[in-house]
């Protein structure tokens, strides 16, 4: 437990600035492009998973690289689009 302990206070990223976006939500369902290399969080709550890169796309379902950026320290997950939202060019200079 006390590895977990370290690495969730070592997290530099300010990940209070994302806004929530449930995955129910019509923003969340249409109109957002996903690419590999891409940086995204998991919308419904940014703290729980952290900031990830997406590795690949098959379908509707996305896997993304979180390196253990949140609180439940995942490193990497596979996720439906709806739960991802992409983190705009101006916001990443704020985290």
């Amino acid at each position: 437990m006390q590895v977990t302990d370290e690495r969730l206070s070592s997290n530099l990223y300010r990940l209070e600035l994302l806004p929530t976006v449930p995955a129910y939500l019509r923003k969340a369902r249409v109109g957002k492009s996903l690419a590999p290399g891409q940086l995204v969080y998991y919308g419904p709550s940014p703290f729980y998973y952290g900031i990830g890169e997406i590795t690949r796309i098959v379908g509707k379902y996305v896997a993304v690289d979180f390196r253990g950026t949140g609180s439940f320290g995942v490193h990497e997950d596979v996720l439906e689009r709806e739960y991802l939202v992409p983190i705009p060019s101006a916001t990443l200079s704020l985290l």
